[in-house]
């Protein structure tokens, strides 16, 4: 079996070299595939090859930078108060980014060389020599891979190239034009929902970063929530919590740090070891203060790339034990306190500069419970129902009283379905801050335009531009979100 995803990930620089060129069209074909169809002989190579597919979502158009970039700096969560802190970001975070932004290029090439490693696992497997349940397994986690890729992209781009077959020459890559957005959702689903059949319920300790049945269904049900599919989204969810194999940890200051990830809270992590040829996680540096030295960082430089904004910091009810464990607002250096905000969840002791241990949490059962509230009261509105049970349960964990629909304090108060929408959009804001939900929650429920127009959000701003990079590479066949012309 594959050993922990932690300890394996630098493989794949090994298994794939892959072009940087903008000539490459959608950066989909690797230059060398160490002799392409010959190589994927036994089942190591395939491990090998599914490790690599795990290693592509460390990469900077992922989750190393790209998905909080959009998740929360695009959102009211965080900004950019330092120029210096990166003029792309700045862009993104200010609604002035145009095609020709890294942000876009980086996400689109990142996501589709990821694509290409899972179709080479799909597409080499049957021919290698293998127990049936194994193939069954390593296909399963190359879908959820390759679902949870095409999710980031659908949400961020719209329309996108639907690729499920290994390009093995740039040019076969012109006959992929952007591919309308449902038949991409449903294309995701059926990976996931082939997935949750093989995956296994849970893995043993050698195996923390792998896939589960759990990670399939909790990411079908956010597909279902995404598309306003209602029944389907709360059966999904459903199910998974009656399975009973996740749950709310008691603290949740313990959900953080390198000595709490993977826990039962945890449904799907992006795994980063620190000292480990390149393997570590930038968190702890990209979210420091710019000017904080070492005082917040320890190691390495602060820079500035993810900073909360006074919005998200006043929106915590009083008393809220989340509040310290996901934000500081200040900071001491040389024996002065400093006022500045800063991210907390992801410190850590760097071994080097961007090189922390600390996981990036894609998928955890507070954000299912939440999910599973959300879909009920979409189903129709019931006066302190079963919605309320799972809503409440996420406060009290962080100290908070419950909400009721007949509460005398006009704060606790959720008496229509209209108010319940926004009380779980008040708590999806707070109980997952700065895990990368903000901006694609206010998308999904069509509310970012009234929250960020004050920000400068327009209507054609809920999607990002299409890289010029790839429209100019096939001109007429891969065309511009509207607006960005």
């Amino acid at each position: 079996m594959i050993n922990n995803i932690k300890m394996r990930l630098s493989v794949v620089l090994l298994l794939f070299v892959v072009s940087g060129c903008s000539d490459n069209f959608l950066d989909l074909a690797p230059v060398s595939q160490v002799n392409g169809n010959n190589f994927y002989k036994t089942e190591e190579d395939i491990k090998n090859a599914l490790t690599a597919t795990y290693g592509a979502l460390q990469a900077p158009g992922i989750y190393y930078s790209s998905m909080h970039v959009i998740g929360d700096l695009r959102s009211d969560d965080t900004w950019i108060p330092d120029p210096n802190a990166g003029a792309n970001l700045q862009e993104v975070d200010q609604f002035k980014n145009n095609a020709f932004n890294t942000i876009s290029s980086s996400t689109w090439s990142a996501h589709y060389q990821g694509i290409q490693s899972a179709n080479i696992v799909i597409a080499k497997i049957p021919d290698v020599q293998m127990e049936t349940s194994a193939k069954a397994r390593y296909i399963g986690e190359a879908k959820f891979l390759r679902a949870l890729m095409y999710f980031n992209l659908v949400r961020t781009f719209g329309d996108v190239p639907l690729v499920l077959e290994v390009i093995n020459n740039p040019s076969e890559g012109y006959a992929y034009g952007r591919e309308a957005a449902g038949k991409v959702y449903e294309q995701i689903i059926s990976d996931l929902k082939e997935a949750g059949v093989v995956l296994p319920e849970q893995v043993a300790s050698a195996e923390i970063g792998r896939a589960t049945r759990g990670a399939a269904t909790a990411l079908l049900g956010k597909v279902y929530l995404t598309r306003a599919q209602w029944d389907l989204a709360a059966q999904t969810l459903k199910a998974l919590i009656d399975r009973g194999t996740y749950q709310l940890l008691p603290n949740y200051a313990n959900l953080f740090g390198a000595a709490n990830e993977n826990s039962r809270e945890s449904i799907f992590e992006v795994q980063f070891k620190k000292g480990s040829s390149g393997e570590g996680s930038p968190y702890t540096n990209q979210f420091a203060p710019i000017g904080s030295g070492t005082a917040v960082t320890g190691l390495g430089n602060p820079l500035g790339q993810n900073i909360p904004t006074d919005a998200i910091a006043a929106a915590y009810e009083t008393g809220d034990l989340r509040k310290n464990a996901s934000m500081q607002t200040t900071y001491t250096l040389n024996g002065n306190t400093v006022t500045h905000n800063y991210v907390a969840k992801y410190l850590g002791q760097p071994a080097a500069n961007l090189d922390s241990d600390n996981n990036w949490i894609v998928l955890r059962y507070a954000d299912v419970m939440l999910m599973y509230a959300e879909a009920l009261n979409e189903l129709g509105f019931e006066a302190n129902g079963e919605a309320f049970l799972y809503l409440n349960q996420v406060r009290n964990r962080a100290g908070l009283a419950s909400k009721t629909s007949n509460n005398s304090d006009p704060s606790l108060q959720i008496a229509s379905q209209a108010a319940f929408r926004l009380a779980i959009e008040q708590e999806r804001r707070i109980e997952l801050a700065f895990e990368g939900h903000r901006w694609f929650d206010l998308i999904r429920t069509n509310r970012a335009l009234a929250v960020l127009a004050p920000l400068g959000m327009k209507a054609h701003h809920v999607l990002l531009p299409i890289p010029q990079s790839q429209i100019d590479i096939n001109p007429g066949v891969v065309t511009q979100n509207p607006g960005y012309n």
